[in-house]
Formats: C-alpha cells, sequence, structure tokens
C-alpha cells in the first residue's frame, strides 16, 4: 500500500461502501501508489468528452507524470478516493490544499481544489454525490473548511452535483469557467439532502430483491425435495411473472430440466443462462456459497438472498465467513438479504414472488412484514393467512422479508422501502436486536408520520442470536422502548399483539380520541370491555345492552347511532350467539355491521366475539376483495383468551343500558353506501374484549402521536446561556496537562468526571445554578460553613454507600442556629461514622417542594437521551422515569413532566400546592441544551431537584466528559463495516 515515505499511514477508517441511486453498491476507498494500473484502465473507459471536462482540454491518456501525481497521495494535503465495483475503478475525486493565492499548500490554509471523474458507464448513478459527501467528511478531518471547484459551463451534470448538495455556495464566472466554493460544515439542508439520497437508494437497492425481472434458485435439487427444490417449487407456484431458472453444478450437461420442473431451464451455473438474472436464490453448503456469489457477480446478478445457514449463528468461524460473504458481495455491487434467510415474498400481481420457505403464498393485502427470525416469520404469515375462527379475518400482505442474521439488508434498508410503497400501509416488525439504534429511531419517526410502524422485539432480557452484530448500548431495554415510542414506534410485547394492532391499523381509520363506545348482545362481555378499557387508559361510555335477542337490524341501528354520536371516537361491538339461531345469521349481522361503520367510515370499528364461527370471515368479506383460492386446510382450534366471571361489585358505577330488540321486518338493515374503496367495509374481529381494546389503545396512542407530530414544537433559545465559556471550561478541563492538545484529551482514558467547582460553573454558563455545599470535615467546618452560607441549613453525608440515602438516616434538615448543628453532626458521626467515611457537606435549606431527578446520557449506539422522574423509590424502586431524544422541545419537556405514573404528586395530589412545573420544563430544556450543544459532555446528573412552588432548586450534580461517540448519521451514507 502507501510507502513509507507518505507523511501518513493509510487511512483505512477511510473504506465504506456505498448504495448507489440505482440499488447497486460500490466501494469507496482511498488511492494509493499500488492502483497505477487500476488508474489507467479505468482512464481508458472514459470518453474524450468526459476528459475535456475534466482537463478542459482533448487529454487522451494520462503520461507517466500523471499516474505518479493521482497516486500518490499524503493523505492530509493530497487525497484522492475512488468508487469501485468488483475492484476496479468507476468513479475518482481528489482534493489539492491551495492558499489564498490558488497554489498548492499546507496546514493551516483550510482551502482546497476538488475534481471528480466518473466513467461514462456508470453516469446517472449519483457516484459523484456518494464521493462528494466521502471526501468532504475527509476534508473536514483533515482541517479543510471550503473547497473550490472550476467547471466548464457545458458540464451541467458537475455543476448540478455541486449546487444540489445543499452546502451553502457561492459562484462565479471568470475566463469562460464557472467558479464554485463552498463550506464544508454540514448544514440543515445538506443533511436533508443526504438523507433523502439515502432514502431513495436504500429503498431502490430493496426493490431491486423484492421485484426482480428474473430469478435464479442455485442449488435446486434435481428431483423434488430438499431447500433449494422446495424454494424453486415454491416460486414456481405462486406464479412468478418474471423468468425463472434453475442452477444445479452436478446436472449432467445434457440435461435442460429438473424431474417435475417441466418449463423452468436449468443450468450448471449462473454464467451459462443466456440473459439478464435480477435475483439468486442460494440455498447450497456454506462451503460452496463463495463460488456461486462470484459466478453470480461476473453475470451481473443484482441482488442474493442466501438461505444457507453455517455463518455467524454457528460461532466465530461462521462469524467470520458471513463478513467474507459480505466483502465479496459488496465488491459486486451486490446486497445479500441473510445469510440464514427464511425469503422474501412479494405478492403484487405484478410480480407474485415467492422466494421462500412457505409453502403457501399469503394473500395479497396492505400489510408489509419484516422478521429477523425464520419460526416468527413462519407464525405471522400463518396468523395473517387465516380467514376466521381467530382474529385475522381476511386480510393480506404486501411484502415479507426474513433477514435471517440480517448481514446486510436489515430492517432500517426494508422501512426505506415501504416509506414510499404505494402497496403497504401498515408496517409490521419482529426485532431480535437493533444493529443501529440511532438510524433506527430516525426513520422509525419519518416513516411513523405517513404510515404504522408496529414493532415487537424479542430477546428484551438478554443478548441477542449469536448470527447477528449489535451495537453495544448501555441504556436499559425500557428506555430504548421508551425512545422508540418517541420516535411514533407502536411497542407491543407479543406477536399476538403484533397482529391484532396491524390489522385494525390496516382496515379502520385512526380514532380522533380515546372516547369509546360499548354495545352488544352481552351484559358480560360489555362489562368486561369497559374495564378493559379503563385498564388501557380509553374512557369508555357506559356499555349498551341490546339483549340476547337482538337481531342484525338492532345491531344496525344501535352502531348507526353510536358512530353518529359526536362524544365517540370509536366502537367496540360486543356479540355472541344467540341459542338456536342458524349459521346463516352471522352473515346477516357481518353485513349489518359493515353497512352501518361504511355510513361513517371516519370512526373505528371493532367486534370481540366468541364461537360465531363465521362471523370474523363474514366481517372481513367484501365484494371483489375475497381473498384468492387457497387449498383447504385442517381446522385449528381456535385461540380465546380465558376471562374471570365478574362479580357485581367489580362494576360498581357501570350499569348497562339496556335496549328493547327491533322487530326485524320493520327494520330493515340499508345497503352501504357505494363509492367507497372495496376495503373500507372490513371489521377486525377478535376472540378476547382485552385484544380489542388494547389493539384499539395502540391506535389511540399512535393517532395521538401524529397529532402532536404535526406540530412538534421548537428549541428555545435562551439569552443567558453562554456557549463560549462552556466551550472554553470544557477546552481547558481536557487540555489541563502541559502539552496536550484538545483531541488527544479527548482520546485520552475513558473520560473524567469535572470537580464540584468545575460543575457549578458549567453547568451556571447555560442557566443551571447548583446550591452551593461546602465541606464539614469536622464540626467547628460545619458552623462556619454555616455562617457562610446562611442559615437554616441542612448537614448532609456524601459517601457513595450513603449518597441519596435519606432513609438511612445521612440527611438532617432546617438546621436554624449552632447547637442544632453540632448536636445533628455528632449524632451523624455517632451513627453512621467518621467524618472521614461519611463526607459531611453543609448546604443552604432550598425552599420545600418535591424531588426529582434529571439525567442525561450519550449512549454509542442510541444517541442522546433525557431522563426524568422523582427522587427516591419512584425511580429506584418502580423504575418510574419518562425518556426523550436531545434536542428535546418545549412540547416534548412538557410531555416528558407528565409521562411518568407519579406526575400527579407534581400537580396538587390530594389537595397538595401543585409546584412550578414551568421552571422544571426549562431546567430540563436547559440540560438538553448544555448535551446537544457539547458532545464532549457524556453524562449530565442533577439530583436531587426540589420543585417547590416557585422555582427549583438543583442540590447536587455530576457532570462527565469523555470522546462522544461518533455521530455516523452526521458523515457521509455508509453501509454497516465488515
Amino acid at each position: 500500500m502507501q510507502t513509507s515515505s507518505d507523511r501518513h499511514e493509510y487511512p483505512a477508517h477511510w473504506e465504506a461502501d456505498v448504495v448507489l441511486r440505482d440499488g447497486g453498491t460500490a466501494r469507496v476507498r482511498p488511492i494509493t501508489v499500488d492502483d497505477a494500473e487500476r488508474l489507467v484502465s479505468f482512464y481508458e473507459q472514459v470518453s474524450d468528452e468526459s476528459k475535456y471536462y475534466r482537463f478542459f482540454a482533448p487529454y487522451p491518456r494520462l503520461s507517466a507524470k500523471d499516474v505518479h501525481r493521482f497516486t500518490h497521495h499524503d493523505f492530509v494535503d493530497r487525497v484522492g478516493l475512488a468508487a469501485t465495483v468488483g475492484g476496479e475503478f468507476i468513479a475518482t475525486v481528489r482534493y489539492d490544499r491551495i492558499g489564498p493565492d490558488g497554489t498548492p499548500a499546507s496546514s493551516p490554509a483550510d482551502e482546497a481544489e476538488v475534481a471528480f471523474l466518473v466513467q461514462d458507464a456508470h453516469q446517472g448513478r449519483g457516484i459523484a454525490s456518494a464521493l462528494l459527501e466521502h471526501i468532504a467528511a475527509v476534508a473536514r478531518e483533515r482541517g479543510i473548511r471550503r473547497f473550490a471547484a472550476e467547471v466548464l459551463p457545458a458540464n451541467s451534470k458537475m455543476i448540478k452535483v455541486f449546487t444540489d448538495a445543499g452546502y451553502t455556495q457561492k459562484r462565479s464566472f471568470e475566463d469562460g469557467v464557472v467558479r464554485l466554493e463552498f463550506g464544508l460544515e454540514p448544514t440543515d439542508r445538506s443533511l436533508a439532502v443526504q438523507q433523502a439520497r439515502e432514502q431513495r437508494a436504500e429503498a431502490r437497492s430493496v426493490q431491486r430483491l423484492l421485484a426482480p425481472g428474473s430469478v435464479a434458485v442455485i442449488g435446486a435439487g434435481r428431483v423434488p425435495g430438499g431447500v433449494g427444490r422446495s424454494l424453486l417449487d415454491n416460486i414456481r407456484d405462486a406464479g412468478f411473472t418474471g423468468r425463472l431458472y434453475a442452477v444445479n453444478k452436478a446436472l449432467p450437461p445434457e440435461r435442460g430440466e429438473l424431474d417435475g420442473a417441466a418449463g423452468v431451464p436449468a443450468h450448471r451455473s449462473v454464467r451459462d443462462i443466456d440473459g439478464p438474472v435480477d435475483l439468486a436464490v442460494v440455498a447450497v453448503p456454506a462451503d460452496d456459497v463463495p463460488e456461486a456469489v462470484a459466478e453470480c457477480g461476473e453475470h451481473g446478478v443484482q441482488g442474493i438472498v442466501v438461505v444457507s445457514a453455517g455463518y455467524a449463528e454457528a460461532g466465530p468461524d461462521g462469524r467470520e465467513r458471513q463478513r467474507a460473504l459480505v466483502r465479496q458481495a459488496r465488491s459486486y455491487g451486490m446486497r445479500i438479504i441473510g445469510p440464514n434467510a427464511f425469503g422474501v415474498i412479494n405478492t403484487s400481481p405484478d410480480v407474485r414472488l415467492n422466494a421462500s420457505l412457505a409453502p403457501q403464498m399469503p394473500r395479497p393485502g396492505r400489510i408489509g412484514l419484516f422478521a429477523q427470525s425464520g419460526a416468527i416469520g413462519i407464525a405471522l404469515l400463518s396468523r395473517l393467512h387465516r380467514r376466521g375462527g381467530g382474529v385475522t379475518g381476511v386480510t393480506g400482505v404486501s411484502t415479507f422479508v426474513s433477514s435471517g442474521n440480517r448481514a446486510d439488508v436489515s430492517g432500517n434498508d426494508v422501512m426505506q422501502y415501504w416509506y414510499d410503497d404505494p402497496d403497504t400501509d401498515v408496517a409490521l416488525m419482529y426485532l431480535e436486536s437493533i444493529g443501529n439504534p440511532r438510524k433506527f429511531t430516525r426513520l422509525a419517526r419519518r416513516t411513523a408520520a405517513v404510515k404504522p410502524l408496529v414493532v415487537v422485539q424479542g430477546a428484551r432480557h438478554g443478548s441477542g442470536p449469536r448470527g447477528h452484530a449489535v451495537r453495544a448500548t448501555r441504556l436499559p431495554h425500557a428506555t430504548v422502548s421508551a425512545l422508540l415510542r418517541q420516535a411514533g414506534v407502536i411497542r407491543v410485547d407479543t406477536i399476538t399483539d403484533l397482529v391484532d394492532a396491524g390489522l385494525l391499523l390496516a382496515r379502520q381509520p385512526l380514532p380522533s380520541g380515546p372516547r369509546v363506545a360499548i354495545l352488544g348482545n352481552s351484559e358480560s362481555l360489555g362489562l368486561l370491555t369497559y374495564d378493559a378499557c379503563l385498564a388501557e387508559g380509553l374512557r369508555p361510555h357506559r356499555p349498551l345492552d341490546l339483549t340476547t335477542g337482538a337481531s342484525a337490524a338492532d345491531f344496525h341501528a344501535a352502531l348507526s347511532r353510536a358512530l353518529a354520536d359526536d362524544t365517540c371516537d370509536a366502537v367496540v361491538v360486543t356479540a355472541i350467539p344467540a341459542l338456536g339461531e342458524p349459521p346463516t345469521d352471522d352473515a346477516a349481522l357481518a353485513g349489518a355491521l359493515r353497512s352501518a361503520a361504511a355510513a361513517t367510515p371516519s370512526k373505528p370499528v371493532l367486534v370481540v366475539h366468541v364461537e360465531l364461527g363465521g362471523l370474523a370471515e363474514a366481517l372481513s368479506a367484501a365484494a371483489g376483495t375475497a381473498p384468492q383460492p387457497a387449498p383447504a386446510a385442517p381446522d385449528r382450534p381456535q385461540e380465546r383468551a380465558a376471562h374471570p366471571t365478574p362479580s357485581e361489585d367489580e362494576h360498581p358505577a357501570v350499569a348497562p343500558t339496556r335496549l328493547a330488540p327491533q322487530d326485524p321486518a320493520t327494520a330493515p338493515v340499508p345497503p352501504a353506501p357505494a363509492g367507497l374503496p372495496e376495503d373500507a367495509h372490513l371489521i377486525p374481529a377478535y376472540p378476547a374484549a382485552e385484544r380489542a381494546v388494547r389493539a384499539l389503545a395502540h391506535s389511540v396512542a399512535y393517532a395521538q402521536w401524529r397529532r402532536d407530530a404535526a406540530d412538534p414544537g421548537k428549541v428555545p433559545a435562551y439569552e443567558d446561556i453562554d456557549e463560549r465559556s462552556a466551550a472554553a471550561l470544557i477546552d481547558a478541563r481536557l487540555t489541563r496537562e502541559e502539552g496536550l492538545t484538545r483531541e488527544e484529551g479527548l482520546t485520552r482514558g475513558e473520560g473524567l468526571t469535572l470537580g464540584t467547582e468545575e460543575t457549578r460553573a458549567l453547568l451556571g454558563a447555560y442557566g443551571i445554578h447548583v446550591h452551593r455545599a461546602l465541606p464539614a470535615p469536622t464540626a467547628d467546618a460545619a458552623v462556619e460553613a454555616a455562617r457562610t452560607l446562611g442559615r437554616p441549613v441542612a448537614l448532609k453525608v456524601t459517601a457513595p454507600h450513603l449518597r441519596h440515602r435519606a432513609d438511612l438516616g445521612g440527611v438532617r434538615l432546617d438546621l436554624a442556629d449552632e447547637e442544632q448543628l453540632r448536636r445533628a453532626y455528632a449524632e451523624l458521626t455517632d451513627q453512621l461514622g467518621t467524618p472521614e467515611e461519611l463526607r459531611p457537606v453543609v448546604q443552604r435549606m432550598a425552599p420545600r417542594g418535591v424531588d426529582t431527578i434529571v439525567r442525561a446520557v450519550i449512549d454509542p449506539a442510541a444517541g442522546a437521551a433525557l431522563s426524568f422522574g422523582l427522587a427516591g423509590a419512584p425511580s429506584q424502586l418502580l423504575g418510574d422515569m419518562a425518556h426523550r431524544l436531545i434536542p428535546v422541545t418545549d412540547r416534548e419537556a412538557a410531555s416528558l413532566v407528565r409521562s411518568i405514573r407519579t406526575a400527579p404528586l407534581l400537580f396538587g395530589w390530594r389537595g397538595s400546592a401543585p409546584v412550578d412545573t414551568p421552571a422544571l420544563e426549562e431546567l430540563l430544556l436547559r440540560v438538553s441544551r448544555l448535551v446537544d450543544d457539547h458532545p464532549e459532555v457524556v453524562a449530565v446528573g442533577l439530583e436531587p431537584v426540589v420543585v417547590a412552588t416557585h422555582g427549583v432548586s438543583v442540590l447536587s450534580a455530576s457532570v462527565r466528559l469523555a470522546p462522544p461517540p461518533v455521530r455516523d448519521d452526521l458523515g457521509p451514507r455508509t453501509l454497516p463495516a465488515y
């Protein structure tokens, strides 16, 4: 690689894989002296016009001097990067540091000239835009703050690359050349441009896997049976609309088909296929996979699904085999689903792809499914496939991805695809690990703003699956879950809840609020539903009992009235079979409910049914949207939840209203109104009240999040914040040792905790005032401290094992004179230990109020989070803490204070005086600003914070400085490194 005479070692951390605009991948890396032949070969494939645009003159070939110049870099003042596919250059970019006069310069000059050259065959793939992001990040790392570029006016493509990047620019025209100058600091617009490009590229890369024009199954057996042959048969039987090929290297040369697979061409190698192959499904032993991947890459395959096992899930050797697999595939510009994957499904009539081990194609629908586990994927598909006798009724899947070890394509990529997929209305995800929580949260927030995202996470109380590469996080699972909910994710605990919520969100509108009407022909079932609503925080109306003799017309009339009621946001219908009624009444009841719901399509309707065999199916059936025929399956036992029999005193305030049934002959059911979407009449049915209400509660919370997200609030700008003083204090503390630079201070060790006075000074720069505490190593020192601070005072011990433990007697309050203080000092030292052990301090009394905790932490995986709770048992014993991502807006700060279960204690619970929550919210916002402005502040703890009726008092504080975690969301687009 680079020779020892160069000023810097080869910067391996600049290497990265990127997804391009068309969904393919490329490798970005520094150019070295070993690349001379690659550079010459690359240049020979560039058109004369592109060469002219690069050098402003005819330049047919590179001289030896040019090659030396373009391959010898010091990686500081002269840097070149190349984008490669298959090991060959497809584009290059370089910068040269210049001085004010435009001549070559060294640091501290902070400007550089930049130039690109992209092979004509690869222009239009977004390569130049990706390279600009990476060369800009490299330049910032080397102290360069501005780029200058000279471009011919006719080179409109390159001008567009610069102008569309989102940086602040200055443009001039002189001597027939356009000169562009722009700063390299990321701006809101440049980050927005970068993230929009990331979304389009990653969505396109998934689309290439889910909607191929041709598929080859590598490892398809010559006779039926086996994994590979099952995959081939499943693709064929689903009616795949593209071209399908079988590949088996053991196939005799004269064989053109497999037994029992008439019409499917068979080949010994992908290379033998006459025509393009978009997707390869690999089902061969792990040792044979590299050969198959190489053949795919050489043939131009766009992506592969690796079903083969024996990778990271098998141990260290398998993990290394998995890394090699990803590196090999990406070197050819291919993306991978798997290894150890269950497969992919796309039910679109234009594709009809079942490249999975599911023996039956799911019904088409509007639900997207992602599962890291094949077993859970099977369970989800099975539940959604059932027509009746359970909660699902008729519903369908748009796309399904089982990622296996998710070595490459992950839930983040699939979410990018679902974001603007017109065939997906609801996204359901089963995750056993989140490889990049910060990015997942960002993508989830954007996706949830346009369509519901429901997530259940496995392995919550232990490490993730062995096959998954997961970033370490110090945050508890409950905290991560709270942050996901803040991002709009609907977090559920089981796959049953996942399906229940998904069905409601896919079929019914979002409710406008938590007010729920309950009606049905069973008093007991209505009361159970009422109780379930209260337990989920909903506001149920008194149940309406139609009596067991209610007809379909009675249900229609009651539902119509409930939906027309302005005090109702959603309706839960409970139904039990009437003795002696024929089964046909199921269809009549379903038709009545669908008709009434269709007349008021703006409110959600759910049904809780008990042993109504055909009701769930009838409720879901609608003209023109019946599911595709499926083979008859043996009856499965119906899922049901056990309900305790309610006693009379369990509902003392709820007396159901009874309604006399109407005569069906005089109350006909009107038809459903015309002109509505075909699936607008589908009503989800549930076998248990708790499941229906839980799904409704998720929908209510999500709808409220959508409304709040439309006006997220703002981050206040406090005029008294002194950001410069805080930065100077941080720099001074990190560079205290003689001769130590700031960067060396950051990289030295694991960080440091500021002293008491340094903490007070840093927090004070942000308007956070910490009450002064003076050490009291003796009783006389305690008395002197009280004179200095002013009485009354508090005497507290600060030993780590007694800190914040008022229950152990380590705090004496309201000491108004010297006698009380000396007596308290003697009691502490007699009961708890010597002054050296106790480390007592004296602090002036703060106004009485509610003791709270405020914390902030920067987690390397999840990002910066702000936490709040009440001090003592509520937070320590009950875990009653609320969390928000930093930076926090004013609306989020108010929500944070009100999110804990013990929040009523702040607002006048049981006649107590309400405390100053606006002052508390301001404190939270100031802490958020401090951590957001200074990433070196990796932890802040304020405990206790006494919130009084007027103002807040911070009695103790700690601040930790450390090297900030790498913000990969602010750098150039990259795929996870292997």
